[in-house]
């Protein structure tokens, strides 16, 4: 970054004071919060982690410092819930995403399928990708490919679910050809997420406890063994003594 594109000495304070002000907000909505999940607090909190977040980035900028605040992301997390107390109605969102690991196996499902129900028209859909999708996705239940994807040569991805109140139903047909848009974030009465990240973390920490323990196995090799027998003599002794 060169010199000019630098902020200054005052933007930097300036940035210093908006943090001060948010801490004071959002310190006097926890004070006042009128339950446990009060948007005021959510909302004062969402402001002090855009202050703290530009305050770092300017210090960084001006002075190649950082701050030791880690600025929890809120894109992750959902809102407050604001939703009727007393649903009317509920929409389940679910996105569920797999790899083709093994093309010639869904292939091969695809036109056990086609054969079986077969309707005459000469077609092979099952000759392609994305024709040996359709027929299977069409043949079997979406929960039930999920529960057992491998057998179609699928491998499992990330998946999601959500589940959104509302006053009443949609008309019929009306959502249809954008199911997943104008979601309110403040209706979603809970989310489930499966993702590889959640695995990545958890291999982490047991590679972490492994790394312990083989330590722990190296420094007892190290031991002299001449210890060890000492300690044994030792023993030895004390039992001799007690037996008189």
């Amino acid at each position: 970054m060169s010199d000019a594109a630098q902020p200054t000495a005052a933007e930097v304070r300036a940035a210093a004071e908006a943090v001060k002000t948010a801490l004071d907000r959002h310190l006097a909505a926890v004070e006042g919060r009128s339950g446990e999940d009060d948007p005021a607090v959510y909302e004062a909190f969402n402001q002090l982690a855009a202050a703290a977040e530009v305050y770092d980035e300017l210090l960084y900028d001006r002075y190649d410092e950082v701050t030791p605040f880690e600025i929890p992301g809120t894109d992750d997390s959902l809102p407050p819930y604001t939703g009727p107390e007393e649903p009317n109605a509920v929409s389940v969102l679910i996105r569920r995403d797999y790899a083709v690991a093994e093309p010639q196996r869904l292939l091969a499902q695809a036109q056990r399928v086609e054969a079986a129900v077969g309707d005459g028209t000469g077609t092979e859909a099952s000759g392609t990708i994305h024709g040996a999708l359709g027929i299977l996705f069409d043949e079997f239940e979406a929960d039930e490919i999920a529960s057992r994807p491998k057998e179609f040569g699928l491998e499992e991805g990330d998946s999601t679910l959500w589940v959104t109140a509302a006053d009443e139903t949609a008309d019929p047909g009306a959502w249809l050809e954008a199911p997943f848009e104008g979601v309110d974030p403040q209706r979603v009465v809970c989310r489930f997420d499966v993702s590889a990240v959640f695995d990545d973390e958890i291999n982490d920490e047991i590679d972490d406890i492994d790394e312990v323990d083989e330590a722990e196995e190296e420094i007892e090799d190290e031991l002299d063994p001449d210890l060890d027998a000492d300690l044994d003599e030792d023993e030895d002794l004390e039992a001799l003594e007690a037996d008189r």
